[in-house]
């Protein structure tokens, strides 16, 4: 079970970097004062419902009485029910119940990051610079995110993004990292412009091979020399329709979580080649060997080894599409109905670079299957919507298991898929308890 991080805890390891990872403030060293404004006041002020006055004179690190009295466990401010999985850096999922918008919102989407979070409060965002380089880059350019917003055609799609680890922590033996169950996916609508617009405007080599990122977050060490991720794409997903460079989501700026003001959308591949706070595109000779790009980070085996097997570097490929899944979002686990009654169900079902084709569910532990309605994707990468219908013959316990198959005959398998030394690309059926009675 996912342990859930107190406000406490996480000022308890480091008064200073939770002061900057939830509410933005940087504290000066001279006179141990915080510079809670902006976005970070803003933050605060909404989680204890009330102005505060005298915010400019709150020291750094302390947590407001308001909430150091409260024994409920600490959500992030601007979301509402995620589970924080990690606070150095913050992550934290959302359960599947609260996933059950169309369109998510941004207080419901997930948080991965991988470093400390740039100050972005006082920015003027439409100076941001985004600069366009590399081996195989022709003519090299420097756009401000103003520029970028006048000089190329805007587009406004809902995407997937969903972290390579989701499902992680149902793999045994144990695998590092951050343990997800099923909430770190989401799919709002994201506007920007696309990429390959971008890098034509700039020329692709004939020797171009991939497109990477890098951005302003910072080292989680205070290493100034080191990359927190630095990850990229081959040419022809950096080219595709739907790969975008984007400053908004669900029509409004970026929040500063997921990459204020400007990111890199790269839907259906592992959310870490989205990079956000983007300040450099590399068109490179090469496949990029940024950071989190090498070793066995965001890899699998290039053929099935059997779990907790010891795999060489050589010997794990990187990860492109993700696989078919789907996930229940209404009811929620643990809900009680009654002999007779029909339940209706519903989730949402996407398939990486692909697409759904059908979604079927089951009430016997994958002994039958029925088929659920299921909807077209708003546009291309975006994840469809499913509904169905169940009723139970008797009292008792009984769990809903999901399955979707995508355009290529490809199923979620019932259990987990085959194991991986980082946990990834976790895809078994998601499943749901529910309790009949008279």
């Amino acid at each position: 079970m996912t342990n859930k991080k107190g406000l406490h805890e996480l000022y308890a390891k480091n008064p200073e970097m939770a002061d900057e990872l939830l509410w933005g403030r940087k504290i000066d060293q001279v006179s141990r004062r915080g510079f809670l404004r902006g976005s970070g006041l803003a933050a605060m002020t909404a989680v204890l419902g009330a102005s505060i006055p005298f915010a400019r004179y709150m020291p750094g690190g302390l947590i407001p009485a308001a909430l150091a009295q409260s024994d409920e466990s600490f959500s992030i401010p601007g979301k509402s029910g995620l589970i924080i999985l990690n606070d150095r850096p913050i992550n934290a999922e959302t359960p599947a119940h609260l996933l059950d918008d169309p369109i998510t919102p941004a207080s419901r989407l997930f948080v991965r990051n991988n470093g400390v979070p740039p100050s972005t409060w006082d920015i003027n965002p439409l100076e941001w610079r985004v600069y366009i380089e590399g081996e195989a880059c022709e003519r090299p350019e420097v756009f401000t995110l103003g520029e970028l917003q006048q000089r190329f055609k805007h587009h406004r799609l809902q995407l997937q993004i969903e972290c390579g680890g989701n499902g992680r922590s149902e793999f045994h033996p144990p695998a590092k990292g951050n343990q997800w169950t099923t909430g770190a996916i989401g799919c709002p609508e994201w506007t920007g412009v696309r990429l390959r617009d971008i890098l034509l405007h700039c020329g692709i080599s004939d020797n171009a091979v991939y497109v990477a990122y890098e951005a302003a977050d910072t080292h989680l060490s205070g290493d100034p020399t080191k990359s927190p991720i630095s990850r990229g794409v081959p040419v022809r997903k950096a080219l595709e329709n739907e790969s975008l460079i984007v400053w908004a989501m669900n029509g409004e700026p970026l929040p500063e979580l997921h990459g204020y003001p400007v990111r890199l959308l790269c839907s259906g591949w592992p959310a870490s080649v989205s990079g956000k706070w983007i300040t450099h595109l590399k068109i490179r000779d090469r496949v990029h060997d940024g950071a989190k790009m090498m070793g066995q980070s965001y890899r699998i085996p290039c053929q099935p080894v059997p779990p907790g097997a010891t795999v060489a570097d050589e010997d794990m490929c990187i990860i492109e599409s993700m696989p078919v899944k789907s996930l229940i979002t209404f009811p929620k686990s643990g809900i009680e109905t009654r002999v007779g009654r029909r339940l209706g169900v519903r989730g949402h079902a996407w398939a990486g670079d692909s697409r759904v084709t059908t979604m079927f569910t089951s009430i016997d532990f994958g002994a039958t299957w029925q088929k659920a309605k299921l909807r077209k994707p708003a546009n291309r990468l975006a994840w469809q919507h499913w509904t169905a219908s169940v009723e139970f013959p008797e009292t008792g316990y009984y769990e809903i298991w999901a399955r979707a198959v995508d355009d290529a005959g490809r199923s979620q398998p019932m259990l987990l898929p085959g194991w991986n030394p980082r946990g990834y690309l976790n895809n078994a059926c998601h499943r749901i308890a529910v309790m009949v009675t008279a």
